[in-house]
């Protein structure tokens, strides 16, 4: 899910948990209440959507509770826990197999087949297969998140390109000469403390990232050793700062003075850039697919779907408000009010998305974007995949050496999931 990160605290969460509800109309005597978790800013866009659905579906109430991003993960687990979890919610893409794992989320495929206004075909394809585990259908997408470079045209044309890169060799290129003088000008911004950027360059290979069914990781095939030294050679030929996203501070300043060209990012920093470089700049930056080591490139299928609770008493209500969310004119009003960007294909045709020329970049690189392993420790591993890959970047570790220590951590995270498959059991977290 975007922005979903990842400092997740039981008793932050346990102080939250009554706090941010929020009805988008008065309940009436004699309604039907349907709860919503949401996470983040989603709630507030949401709840400016939902007096149009009571009022097509009279006698139903919906009920919006907004969860802090840094609780949201506990509090979805402690709710499981405590049997008291809400009709339907916001899932970030990541969290669904964990979530199914548990036996949490009610299957969703003869809801979809059944569906007039839900068509498997006009969402971008690998953003639907997130939401399938093990040949079922467990959530609807409701907004998109990938990665690509945002990058500054004008000093691209300084060195003498009038193009952004195609392949990792024109990149390394352009970034060697936009490194000067080194130490005070950098090619590009990979904050050493987030794994989202090594991920983005790993999902350029064909080789999967774990391999046996996600039983072990497979951070020692040549595909991801490629992608390793790549990264590594950035902070090594002084083309990336070893800096933290703490130590940038300011990253949108930074871009706007020069301190570095390229950064691997998501859509939200379009409205970053717009409001917070000055108008004089605001022709100098574009954005572009990521480039792969030979041609383009994919990049991460994240985002956030929407899925349905087993222990729902209301799940035909809840299935009907994922279909009024899932029409393409409520996802185009949704873009309006927040800016996430849709899941459907269809969608991309309003115009506030089809005529801005930052917003086409993703368009294009959402048909390039794979799922991640669909594993309920995926986001342990690659939080410990970056711990190590730093190391490498500092030359505390070689290639080799990284490569088969990520192995071996992400080995011993899925020791459970390996003992409960070959056991013949669901796998749980």
């Amino acid at each position: 899910m975007k922005r979903f990160a990842r400092t997740l605290r039981f008793a932050l969460a346990l102080a939250l948990a009554g706090a941010g509800v929020a009805g988008c109309a008065k309940k009436e005597e004699g309604t039907r209440t349907l709860q919503f978790w949401t996470i983040g800013r989603e709630g507030e866009a949401v709840a400016k959507l939902l007096p149009e659905f009571e009022r097509e579906h009279p006698g139903l109430h919906v009920e919006v509770q907004q969860l802090p991003l840094t609780a949201a993960h506990q509090k979805l687990l402690t709710a499981y826990a405590g049997d008291s979890t809400p009709d339907i919610t916001q899932l970030g893409n990541t969290w669904i197999p964990e979530m199914v794992a548990l036996g949490a989320l009610e299957p969703l495929d003869a809801r979809v087949a059944a569906s007039k206004v839900v068509d498997p075909k006009d969402y971008f394809a690998a953003i639907w297969a997130t939401n399938v585990i093990d040949g079922r259908l467990y959530g609807v997408p409701w907004y998109v998140d990938t990665r690509l470079l945002f990058y500054r045209k004008d000093l691209l044309a300084k060195v003498g390109y009038d193009h952004p890169p195609r392949d990792w060799a024109e990149w390394r290129a352009m970034m060697a000469k936009l490194s000067q003088p080194p130490g005070k000008a950098y090619g590009v911004l990979l904050p050493t403390n987030e794994f989202e950027q090594l991920l983005a360059l790993a999902l350029q290979s064909d080789d999967p990232l774990l391999r046996d069914d996600g039983r072990y990781g497979n951070f020692r095939s040549p595909g991801f050793k490629k992608a390793l030294a790549f990264y590594v050679s950035l902070f090594k030929d002084q083309q990336a700062p070893m800096m933290t996203n703490v130590g940038i501070g300011n990253p949108w300043a930074a871009f706007g003075q020069g301190f570095f060209a390229f950064y691997l990012s998501g859509p939200w920093n379009i409205g970053e850039f717009r409001q917070r470089l000055p108008k004089e700049q605001q022709g100098d930056w574009g954005t572009t697919p990521l480039p792969g080591p030979t041609g383009p490139g994919a990049s991460n299928a994240g985002g956030s779907s929407l899925v349905i609770f087993r222990r729902s008493q209301h799940k035909d209500d809840a299935w009907a408000l994922i279909e009024f969310l899932s029409r393409p004119a409520i996802q185009a009003r949704f873009y309006e009010i927040l800016g996430d960007m849709p899941p459907r294909r269809s969608s991309w045709e309003i115009p506030a998305l089809k005529n801005d020329d930052k917003a086409a970049a993703f368009r294009y690189q959402l048909e390039r974007v794979k799922p991640t392993p669909p594993v309920a420790e995926w986001e342990r591993i690659v939080t410990e995949m970056q711990l190590v890959a730093a190391q490498a970047a500092h030359g505390d570790l070689t290639i080799d050496q990284a490569a088969e220590e990520i192995d071996r951590r992400a080995d011993r995270l899925l020791e459970k999931r390996r003992w409960m498959l070959d056991h013949g059991k669901k796998a749980t977290p």
